[in-house]
């Protein structure tokens, strides 16, 4: 899937339901959220989305800190807008959120980052001449979803380029980060 095809999805969902937070736009849109703790080590799930009996179902990691709940949350609505058919046949669990390796979670990212990152906002302390990574600080996001970002803004027409290239293993440190993310 394109990250146009991705984009459009996003803008189609923030017109019908012009809902900014993650938590009620699921409720919006009728989607069971379940907040459990599903631990804290480096090889805990972090949320996972199925589709049973036409119902659509997201479990959130509530060991994590907020900020990276909101973010798994934005990730499970994106497996559930893009992927709905393929979570009838297995759940979509992200112990790895920003695994670039399997097309779906890279679509979920691409979701997650277009849903809670406005352009605007990003390319505008961009031309504050802020670093990339102190403009993920401003945004209160891992600069791993910010890159994913910028890969959207990139195709958009935007010359920008990210400094990192986001991988599956930034989870690992999860409980070292805390808040910080």
């Amino acid at each position: 899937m394109s990250i146009e095809i991705i984009c459009r999805e996003v803008s189609r969902i923030m017109r019908k339901y012009d809902e900014p937070d993650p938590w009620k736009l699921a409720e919006a849109m009728g989607i069971i959220v379940q907040v459990m703790p599903l631990g804290s080590s480096d090889k805990s799930c972090k949320g996972f989305f199925l589709r049973q009996s036409r119902k659509k179902h997201i479990t959130i990691n509530s060991d994590l800190p907020e900020p990276i709940q909101r973010i798994i949350l934005a990730h499970e609505i994106g497996h559930a807008v893009l992927h709905h058919e393929a979570a009838k046949m297995k759940a979509f669990h992200d112990f790895a959120l920003y695994d670039t390796s399997s097309q779906m979670e890279y679509e979920a990212n691409l979701f997650a980052a277009e849903y809670l990152l406005e352009d605007d906002e990003v390319t505008e302390l961009l031309s504050e001449d802020t670093f990339f990574f102190s403009v993920a600080k401003e945004l209160e996001v891992p600069p791993e979803l910010l890159d994913f970002k910028f890969r959207i803004l990139k195709r958009k027409g935007w010359l920008i380029e990210s400094p990192i290239q986001s991988n599956s293993n930034f989870l690992k440190h999860l409980s070292d980060r805390g808040e910080d993310t």
